[in-house]
């Protein structure tokens, strides 16, 4: 391993929930949940004020709100999330080539290979600054850790949160681990640590005490040498530069079950649009077209089709996913739709477009001028919908968000990231004045945005640390 803490690992406090209250000043300093609100829904992420009452993600939102009944419950905005990720992200390649993104809010980076740091100090100081610079360009926080390895930088990280830093010098890893839960460690989960427990293992200590062969003959060859060379703190991983993306794809999971065949090809139609804007954003596009059904009954079916060459047309996808949806029997049923592109590249095949040109063609050539039938038409309070969370903006009284809607009405508190606490109005669903609105940037100054100070999220104070010190402004060591 490293005779430096030159691996850093930044993870997004309470990523999402923590998005929705630095654009929603009714919201700082109060519990909010963000995730499906349906009965089927779970809990993305929750804010540190609502995982007081227990809320933790992964959750069944019915039992969210059980727990916490005046929370806020809102619907994610991912592409919010993921503009401010980029965000981030571009900070971290600042600072090194070699950049391992987990997920929209968590990365690996490694310094040494980007001459930011070469020993504790060093280190110490990169990890400051880039938690200002966070804050500076997002007006968001994000606690660092700090290690010779990742696996103790994650760790270091979990033990810095809420928006803190700490940093492990090598040679203290041993005494560190040792009296840690056998969870702290990478992939052991419930299952595996209740058969520790019940074998009188419960701390990473008595791990390494226990020995290799009793961990193999415990958990197996592969997970039993795994795991005792992480109690003895060895991790020779490499940093890995942004993994290849393999497959980009969109699902929905329907409160109520759909029944009506139309009205399910109108939802794959709109999945197969979603996942093209997501394949295009990232410049790629795509030769295997997949769908994704589960039925009533909880059977999963998953159909796919490969084109003669990669493609990011929406029409060509569309009319992959009906095709494939064709072979699909959703008598009884549908739950959740979803679909995707594989086999990506970075290019187009140009006859593809041409190919679903000449195709719709032929087919307005072919079918008469008419109207769709009524019974297939949405009403316009089906079309006109108003997720809670999501940006609005009135003709007269500007941006605002949704608190809620239902009955025919919407309520709306309008408040921007720069504003006072805002207030609430209530209007019908089909208002015409109101519409949809793109969020608008977190910090104020940027563009978009209004002069002045990027917003700031308050960090309970009331939740324990693990280290003395490890979280708040300041940088601490475990020594």
């Amino acid at each position: 391993m490293r005779t430096a803490p030159t691996i850093l690992h930044l993870d997004m406090d309470a990523f999402f929930a923590s998005v929705e209250q630095a654009s929603k000043p009714s919201l700082r300093g109060k519990a909010v949940v963000v995730g499906g609100l349906g009965p089927r829904g779970v809990v993305a992420t929750c804010s540190y004020e609502a995982r007081v009452f227990g809320v933790h993600s992964a959750m069944p939102m019915g039992q969210a709100r059980r727990l916490a009944p005046h929370a806020a419950y809102l619907v994610p905005r991912f592409e919010l999330y993921r503009s401010i990720s980029e965000q981030v992200m571009r900070l971290l390649r600042e600072l090194s080539p070699l950049v391992e993104p987990l997920s929209l809010d968590e990365a690996f980076v490694d310094l040494e290979a980007g001459g930011a740091a070469w020993d504790a100090e060093s280190a110490r100081l990169t990890g400051t600054k880039l938690r200002t610079d966070i804050r500076t360009v997002t007006g968001l926080t994000g606690s660092v850790g700090l290690a010779a390895s990742k696996m103790l930088a994650k760790i270091a990280s979990e033990e810095a949160k809420p928006d803190g830093l700490v940093l492990i010098p090598p040679g203290t890893e041993r005494a560190m681990l040792e009296p840690m839960t056998v969870r702290t460690l990478p992939g052991v989960g419930p299952a595996t640590g209740d058969h520790l427990r019940r074998a009188g293992i419960t701390t990473v200590g008595e791990i390494a005490e226990a020995g290799e062969d009793e961990l193999v003959r415990l958990l197996g060859k592969a997970h039993g040498h795994a795991l005792y060379a992480m109690a003895l703190a060895r991790d020779e991983r490499p940093v890995v530069a942004e993994r290849e993306t393999k497959s980009v794809s969109v699902e929905d999971t329907y409160d109520v079950d759909i029944h009506d065949r139309v009205r399910v090809g109108v939802e794959v139609g709109r999945l197969a649009d979603r996942c093209v804007r997501r394949l295009r954003a990232s410049g790629l596009s795509g030769r295997t077209i997949v769908l994704k059904v589960r039925r009533y009954d909880f059977s999963t079916l998953t159909r796919s089709e490969t084109l003669r060459g990669p493609t990011d047309d929406p029409a060509v996808v569309r009319e992959a996913a009906a095709r494939l949806l064709d072979s699909v029997d959703t008598t009884g049923g549908v739950r959740l739709l979803g679909v995707g592109v594989s086999g990506l590249a970075d290019y187009t095949q140009e006859d593809l477009f041409a190919q679903a040109a000449e195709e719709r063609a032929e087919e307005r050539a072919e079918e008469p001028e008419t109207e769709p039938a009524e019974e297939h038409r949405l009403s316009p309070t089906t079309e006109r919908r108003w997720p809670a969370g999501h940006d609005v903006r009135h003709a007269q009284l500007g941006h605002g968000w949704v608190q809620g809607s239902g009955l025919g009405r919407v309520t709306v508190r309008f408040e921007t990231p720069y504003s006072q606490v805002g207030r609430v109005r209530t209007f019908p669903v089909d208002d015409p004045e109101l519409s949809p609105a793109d969020p608008l940037p977190l910090v104020a100054g940027s563009e978009g945005g209004e002069a002045g100070q990027p917003s700031s999220l308050p960090v309970p104070a009331s939740l324990p640390k693990s280290w003395s010190g490890g979280g708040g402004p300041g940088a601490t060591s475990r020594p």
